[in-house]
């Protein structure tokens, strides 16, 4: 959001410099993004009045005028602006005066007339890049005043990122007030005097739809003058928050949207055809769009209509066909509250976002329409004149918003915070808020203000209670806790498990939880999606089964400009099938992460080598390790849907599967346009962040041996299955065994394969011997050929 710091100052009392205020909004969390003067400076500009106004006779677009600064002798100046005339209140550079440019002025002769000043217009005084007309003061703008104070132009325009949940301060008056709270900054109040009608309203008003619009109001003001024109204050205010000036009705309307939020809709009263009606509209009814273009509206779609046309969609646009023009007298004006869940995702699917549909998503306080369409009424008596009607009032109190009551309790607030904050303080703090509450029995009862949507628990009440008591007033202190592992499982930290894959090359990719349908069923063709009844897009209109879609986009998004070495993880909430839920649908939080490309850098002395399932295989085992694990897991042969049948391989902890591994299925890489080598891995973050304690033993004082063996084996013989045998013929008397070599070829049996095995053999209690050693290898070997007609190659 963009807006003048004078502007916000009108609403504070303070005297602190625009660096301390700038601070102040950040800390308060309103993250300041850019600040910059609304003016360059100059000097020497003062405000005089056009006396006379003689076009040139043989230069059309050349005035020769005499200017009134205040003193005894008027100016001779030359002016080429089309808007030149007499009576003009206009800004003056006089001899010697410097722009903002640089630019010092002198005495000069333009086309045999000598011009002792200069009429100039935004754009020579650095304030507009494009008003290249003069300008023009209101007629009591005193002459000889200096031209720069008399636009307030020490002022700095601020551009601040709002957060998500916090519409309450789309607004001039919701950012100082949530300065005043998180400062006690004193706030000046809204005082807006209510307006004796001269005229009875004869409008017919039928709110159809109460649960969509709980709260509407309406006015008709007559003989407005639609040529008065607007104040330059106004003008100023909102040309410093970046809005276009347009006709002063909606000039004044904008204004009041940018002072307190509240956007107010304005219709020509002849325009008009019979009863307004707040509705549904009907399937594939027409809308016309402010641009023209006819849009097919659904039925869950709140729009404003009369008896023959719809006047606007609530919340989001209005049609030409009822808007005010330069024929206009008579106006209507509409201020109304709108139930945000009947205003979420229309703009986007109609492709008419602006700042009044992001004001009625997010949600606006159901309590200031009167203030604001009075504020609004005020302003345009004053400006274009006219007479009032009463105030149509329809409003629904049981589709209002409820107040929102939290319970907040002395033993949370002080186990969330870790320190105690004085009763007092806390009262302090909630009245400073604007809630509502009782105390009793450390338990205070809070109402919280119908402007803080995002306060819902009581947690959300703690949080702002410590942001504005200041984190910094709360001493560090470490916390003193006694901790007992009670069994040998405990979570480990998901972030070391993303640490340490950042440590291997990968980066972290974040995705859409909703994906293409038409690619998730190419990946999983078994699995029925969950399809969104209101989706995004039609890429994004399902939820996603597995992390696969997500992340292969991003491979190809990737391999399509140019990056050859591709390392990415994710980790996030997918949405399975559950039969036994009573929603029909689980979420599991899942680790999955994709190689592609080359396997290393490109250099000199490495010859250009891709990336294989093993490689990743590797990246999973580390993973594993590092929790403890790496013992009780297993990767079986078999096929998915989304995988090379001949390369791929399911993940198993113990005797339970987790997860699945392989190549990209050929006919994928292709149908998806992937380069070739994509390995892809998912498994399940509950599985691997249990972490299994190290089992304390003796270290030993004894010897340790080694010896290898070479065994022929069966080709489809698991070598994993091997290694396990082993393991379990040996296990009091090894504390490693390694699978070093795997050969096919020359001197093997066809459909064999040769396997390298080392073992390490050590006992804790005494020093063993080559016999040993060598009659229990003899037993591993004998066993291994009953298990596995394993035999020693020669």
């Amino acid at each position: 959001m963009k807006f003048s710091e004078l502007w916000l100052r009108e609403w504070l009392n303070t005297t602190i410099n625009s660096k301390e205020l700038f601070n102040k909004i950040t800390m308060s969390g309103l993250e300041v993004n850019k600040f910059e003067p609304v003016a360059k400076k100059f000097n020497g500009v003062i405000i005089g009045e056009i006396i006379e106004c003689i076009q040139d006779k043989k230069i059309n677009n050349l005035f020769i005028t005499k200017i009134n600064i205040g003193k005894k002798n008027l100016l001779n100046v030359i002016c080429y602006s089309q808007n030149c005339k007499i009576g003009l209140k206009v800004a003056v550079a006089t001899i010697n005066s410097v722009l903002s440019k640089h630019f010092k002025l002198k005495k000069t002769k333009i086309h045999k007339n000598f011009s002792e000043g200069f009429i100039c217009s935004y754009f020579d005084l650095g304030i507009h890049e494009y008003k290249k007309e003069i300008i023009e003061f209101e007629k009591d703008a005193k002459i000889g005043d200096d031209v720069y104070n008399y636009l307030k132009l020490n002022d700095n325009t601020v551009e601040i990122t709002i957060p998500q949940n916090r519409p309450d301060c789309l607004s001039i008056f919701g950012i100082a007030r949530e300065l005043s709270i998180t400062n006690k900054i004193k706030l000046n109040k809204i005082s807006i005097d209510t307006i004796i009608p001269k005229l009875k309203n004869t409008l017919f008003i039928n709110v159809n739809a109460p649960n969509a619009c709980p709260k509407i109001l309406y006015r008709i003001i007559k003989n407005i003058n639609i040529f008065a024109k607007t104040p330059i204050y106004i003008k100023e205010k909102l040309r410093r928050c970046g809005i276009d000036l347009k006709n002063t009705i909606f000039n004044i309307t904008n204004y009041v949207l940018l002072e307190l939020g509240q956007p107010i809709q304005i219709y020509d009263l002849n325009k008009i055809n019979g009863t307004i009606n707040v509705r549904m509209a009907n399937n594939n009814e027409i809308f016309i769009s402010s641009n023209n273009i006819k849009k097919k509206l659904k039925i869950n779609t709140l729009v404003i209509s009369d008896d023959s046309k719809i006047l606007g969609i609530a919340g989001i646009s209005y049609s030409p066909l009822s808007e005010i023009d330069k024929k206009t007298k008579n106006i209507i004006l509409e201020c109304a509250f709108f139930n945000p869940n009947f205003i979420k995702g229309r703009s986007h699917y109609y492709k008419l976002q602006n700042d009044i549909s992001s004001r009625f998503e997010r949600g606006i306080d159901y309590k200031i329409q009167n203030k604001a369409i009075e504020y609004t009424t005020k302003l345009i008596l004053e400006i274009c004149g006219g007479d009032i009607s009463e105030l149509i009032n329809i409003t629904n109190k049981t589709y209002l918003p409820k107040k929102i009551n939290i319970k907040l309790t002395r033993n949370k607030l002080d186990r969330i915070i870790g320190y105690f904050i004085d009763d007092d303080i806390v009262t302090n703090i909630l009245i400073q808020l604007g809630c509502e509450f009782f105390l009793s029995k450390n338990i205070w009862n809070v109402f919280i203000p119908t402007w803080r949507f995002d306060i819902q628990i009581e947690e959300n009440l703690i949080e702002e209670i410590a942001r504005i008591y200041g984190y910094n007033n709360i001493p560090k202190k470490p916390l003193l806790t006694n901790l007992t592992i009670k069994n040998k499982k405990i979570k480990f930290s998901l972030n070391r498990i993303k640490l340490l894959l950042v440590d291997r090359g990968f980066q972290e990719a974040i995705t859409y939880s909703f994906v293409n349908p038409k690619i998730q069923n190419l990946l999983h063709p078994q699995q029925k999606s969950f399809i969104l009844t209101n989706p995004i897009s039609d890429e994004m209109s399902a939820m996603r089964l597995s992390l696969w879609t997500g992340l292969l986009n991003s491979v190809i998004y990737n391999q399509n400009r140019q990056q050859n070495k591709i390392k990415l993880f994710e980790t996030g909430i997918c949405f399975l099938h559950d039969l036994k839920s009573k929603y029909k649908i689980k979420q599991k939080l899942m680790l999955a992460g994709v190689i592609a490309g080359n396997k290393f850098e490109e250099h000199w002395s490495l010859n250009k080598q891709s990336v294989d399932f093993f490689d990743l295989k590797g990246d999973i085992e580390t993973i594993f390790e590092l929790t403890n694990k790496l013992n009780s897991i297993t990767f079986k042969k078999e096929k998915h849907s989304a995988l090379h049948p001949g390369k791929s391989a399911s993940i198993f902890f113990k005797n339970k599967k987790i997860g699945y591994i392989g190549n990209i299925h050929p006919i994928l890489e292709e149908n998806l346009n992937l380069s070739k080598n994509t390995i892809i891995f998912e498994i399940r973050v509950d599985i691997l962040t249990e972490y299994i304690n190290n089992e304390i033993k003796e270290v030993s004082n004894y010897p340790s041996n080694r010896r290898d063996i070479s065994i022929i084996v069966p080709e489809d013989i698991a070598t994993a299955d091997i290694l396990k045998e082993c393991k379990n013929i040996l296990k009091n008397n090894i504390t490693n065994i390694n699978l070093f070599d795997v050969y096919k070829g020359e001197k093997v049996k066809k459909g064999c394969k040769s396997i390298g095995i080392s073992f390490i053999f050590q006992n804790y209690k005494r020093t063993m011997e080559d016999k040993e050693i060598i009659t229990m290898i003899n037993l591993c070997l004998s066993i291994l050929k009953k298990q596995f007609n394993a035999y020693l190659r020669n």
